[in-house]
C-alpha cells in the first residue's frame, strides 16, 4: 500500500501546508506546471517524486520530467500528463492513447479545476487535482491524496489548502 499526494500547477510555489502533507505521503506525484527544478528538489528531498512538465515549465524542468509518464504503482496502471482534458473532452493526443490502451488511472493538470470522474467508456478513473499554487484564476488551492493498494485506489480525499491568496510560509 502506498499513500500518494497528487498535486499540480504549483507554478514555483510551495508553502508549509503543502510540505506538511508531502511528509505524510509515501510518494508525491506532480501533474505539471511545476515552475522550477527547485520545487522538484524540495519535494524529492521529502519523498519519492514522479512528475511531468507543463506548458509553463522551462528547459530545466523539461530536462528532468517527461511530457507523459506511464507507470505501475501497487497494481495500478497510471498515465500522467499536464494537458489532458477529461472524459468526453480529452486532448486529441491523449484521447488516442486512452482509447488504444486505457490506463486504470489518468492524471492531468492545466485547467486549475479540481475534477475526479470515471470515463464510462473505458472505466479509467480521471483525476485533476486542481492547482496548489497561488498563480492563476482558481479561487481555492487544492490537492488530492489517496492510497494505492492491490490495483485499487482507496480513500481518495480532496485537500483544500485555502484561498489562492493565502500563503503559509
Amino acid at each position: 500500500m502506498k499513500r500518494v499526494l497528487l498535486l499540480s500547477d504549483t507554478h514555483d510555489f510551495l508553502d508549509d501546508l503543502i510540505l506538511q502533507y508531502a511528509t505524510e505521503a509515501d510518494e508525491i506525484w506532480h501533474a505539471g506546471d511545476i515552475g522550477t527544478v527547485q520545487v522538484i528538489n524540495t519535494l524529492q528531498a521529502i519523498k519519492p517524486f514522479r512528475g511531468v512538465y507543463g506548458n509553463i515549465d522551462g528547459r530545466d524542468v523539461r530536462n528532468v520530467c517527461p511530457l507523459d509518464l506511464r507507470f505501475e504503482c501497487e497494481g495500478i496502471d497510471v498515465l500522467m500528463t499536464h494537458i489532458g482534458g477529461y472524459p468526453g473532452h480529452y486532448e486529441p493526443r491523449i484521447r488516442n492513447i486512452i482509447r488504444s490502451n486505457p490506463p486504470t488511472l489518468f492524471i492531468c493538470g492545466h485547467s486549475h479545476i479540481l475534477k475526479v470522474m470515471r470515463d464510462q467508456t473505458t472505466g479509467t478513473l480521471c483525476m485533476n487535482p486542481g492547482a496548489s499554487g497561488v498563480h492563476g484564476f482558481h479561487k481555492l488551492r487544492t490537492m488530492i491524496r489517496f492510497q494505492a493498494s492491490n490495483g485499487q485506489i482507496l480513500q481518495p480525499e480532496v485537500i483544500e489548502l485555502g484561498p489562492r491568496g493565502r500563503i503559509t510560509k
